[in-house]
């Protein structure tokens, strides 16, 4: 459990309290790549991290989230006209680049009073890069701007990549903590076998196929055993179950500061999966979701799929709601989780949003009871409560801030005999001890940068 101190350090995300304050040193994606579909298409409204923007495409097809408040009388762009280079304001007409800079003001005349005052008005604008489908923002001093994260999947061409976003109704650290606990996976998505969950080792066939022996492992061994590196990006979390006799089945999870998460399901040659939690505020959030395989293109059938909720992507509608949301119970069907599985939601997403949003916006941690399948959980508090503790009161930002080759990971799954140790399994799967991808940054002690 945590103290309600704790608690409150780790969920409070405004610009005054020193998570939100930490958070803004880094790169966050703020909406899709695809929600400006073209050259001055309408401008997106956008609220992160209790900061409100506007997203526009100019006429270049340059994306740039800027202030959403108009410096002549306060009236907000997003009602503004995107046009030849930039965005006017529909109130009385004043036009701005997308570097914020004054490029007309129509009210005066044209006497060289509109040139003067121009060049004295200055739109606020934030940085803005494009990378991987999504749009990224920095909130944080610009002396201090880092370089954009090097996720693997932001490297690769667009056809390799699906990316997708749901709003949830949670804090961002529950919907994270959700995602890092791997030992849910035997009870929350489980499919049931005759209406029942069987657990125990000896009950696996062997003889089943390949998606079926994995799932066999997961259902029959209900409590992982864990080992965790910490690292200089965040946490490798390795989940050991039973598998067949003499080998353990290893699902292998990442933590990357301060927002990201690898999932763990992946075995050589599939696809990848990995999530951004992005407060909006402290009870709600945006989940952008990434897919992507490195060595091949992905299909249309699996792309189909993501789009219709397969996976970690959700079925949203067009502001990117769930479909199967917390006001409709999640469609929950009772005869179906009588007989079919555990929970009767359709989903995965939808499955993990509704257990992440019954714990109210804001779980109590000061409530909860912790054991040894929370060990996941447990080393991510200790690890980003010390990041920001360091932050706060040493002006200390982590390591990965200003490193952004460390971000070039990987997760997955492996099978190999019960006799190796956690970090020969890394090795042995990965080829490297933190699951360093191809053009990843191999450093083992760095300097954390001092913010004044």
């Amino acid at each position: 459990m945590l103290t309600k101190e704790k608690n409150d350090l780790l969920t409070q995300t405004g610009p005054e309290r020193p998570m939100g304050k930490m958070f803004r040193f880094f790169w966050q994606p703020a909406l899709l790549s695809r929600e400006l579909p073209e050259p001055d298409c309408p401008p997106k409204r956008v609220r992160i991290l209790n900061t409100d923007m506007v997203a526009i495409r100019d006429t270049s097809g340059r994306a740039q989230l800027i202030t959403p408040t108009c410096p002549h009388r306060g009236a907000n762009l997003f009602f503004g006209r995107v046009e030849e280079g930039g965005i006017r304001c529909a109130y009385h007409g004043w036009k701005f680049d997308v570097d914020g800079n004054c490029l007309d003001i129509p009210t005066l005349p044209d006497n060289g009073q509109r040139e003067k005052m121009c060049k004295k008005i200055k739109l606020e604008t934030y940085p803005t890069r494009e990378a991987g489908g999504f749009i990224w923002v920095y909130l944080g001093p610009k002396e201090l701007m880092p370089e954009l994260p090097d996720f693997e999947f932001t490297a690769l061409p667009s056809d390799q990549v699906y990316v997708s976003k749901k709003l949830q109704y949670s804090n961002w650290a529950q919907a994270c903590e959700g995602a890092l606990d791997t030992a849910h996976f035997s009870f929350l998505h489980m499919p049931l076998v005759d209406g029942k969950i069987n657990f125990g080792k000896d009950q696996f066939v062997a003889e089943s196929s390949a998606d079926e022996r994995r799932l066999g492992w997961i259902r029959n061994d209900g409590s992982p055993r864990f080992s965790i590196t910490k690292h200089e990006t965040g946490l490798v979390i390795g989940g050991a179950r039973y598998a067949d006799e003499g080998d353990t089945y290893w699902r292998i999870s990442q933590f990357l500061m301060p927002n990201h998460g690898l999932a763990p399901n992946a075995f050589p040659g599939e696809n990848m999966h990995g999530q951004c939690w992005v407060p909006i505020d402290d009870e709600t959030c945006w989940i952008f979701n990434y897919t992507w395989n490195p060595e091949r293109k992905l299909s249309e059938d699996e792309v189909s799929r993501f789009q219709k909720g397969a996976s970690i992507h959700a079925e949203t509608d067009e502001d990117y709601r769930p479909i199967r949301n917390i006001n409709n119970d999640f469609m929950i069907d009772r005869e179906e989780q009588r007989n079919k599985t555990y929970t009767g939601i359709k989903g995965v997403s939808e499955q993990d949003a509704a257990i992440q949003e019954s714990m109210g916006p804001i779980v109590d941690r000061t409530k909860e009871h912790l054991n040894s399948s929370d060990l996941g959980v447990v080393q991510f508090r200790r690890y980003i409560l010390d990041a920001v503790l360091a932050f706060d009161n040493e002006g200390l930002l982590p390591s990965a801030h200003s490193h952004a080759g460390l971000y070039r990971l990987r997760s997955g799954s492996h099978v190999c005999s019960d006799k190796i140790p956690f970090e020969d399994v890394m090795k042995e799967r990965f080829g490297h001890r933190l699951a360093l991808a191809p053009g990843g940054t191999d450093t083992s002690a760095l300097t954390p940068v001092k913010t004044a």
